[in-house]
């Protein structure tokens, strides 16, 4: 079974590379990461500002997410770490990677692992827009 290498909600700045030595091994032929960066645009609105909110559960879930993934994939280590509070524009929101003997057994885990994150992870995304208005979104 695979490893869970590191699993992490904070307001601190995160890293691909941090996250990329969390799950490199000699083992592995295949690491994949994924970095979600907050952009200056959303459905074609100039986004000015972005806050994620994070509900308390969301450490604990994260780690479950992530140890299922480990478990549905033939992977070697898995690490995602999701960012809440103010995150300034060309920054990190969410980051995830994983290591395999394959690189497809790393796409398909990595992919996964996003996915999932997206769909269970109890983060909220809270936008303002160049024209003054706002919009929250549900999950990341």
């Amino acid at each position: 079974m695979a490893n869970v290498a590191r699993v992490l909600v904070t307001t601190e700045v995160i890293s691909v590379s941090d996250l990329a030595a969390a799950v490199r091994s000699n083992t592995a032929g295949a690491i994949v990461t994924f970095s979600g960066d907050v952009r200056d645009n959303d459905h074609g609105r100039e986004v000015t500002s972005l806050e994620y909110e994070a509900h308390p559960s969301a450490q604990g879930l994260l780690e479950k997410v992530a140890s299922e993934i480990a478990g549905r994939h033939d992977v070697l280590d898995v690490a995602v770490a999701h960012r809440h509070g103010p995150i300034p524009i060309g920054e990190a929101a969410l980051i995830a990677a994983v290591s395999a003997k394959h690189r497809k057994a790393a796409f398909d885990a990595c992919a996964d692992l996003v996915d999932e994150v997206k769909a269970q992870i109890p983060i909220w995304k809270h936008q303002v827009f160049a024209d003054g208005t706002d919009e929250w979104v549900n999950c990341a």
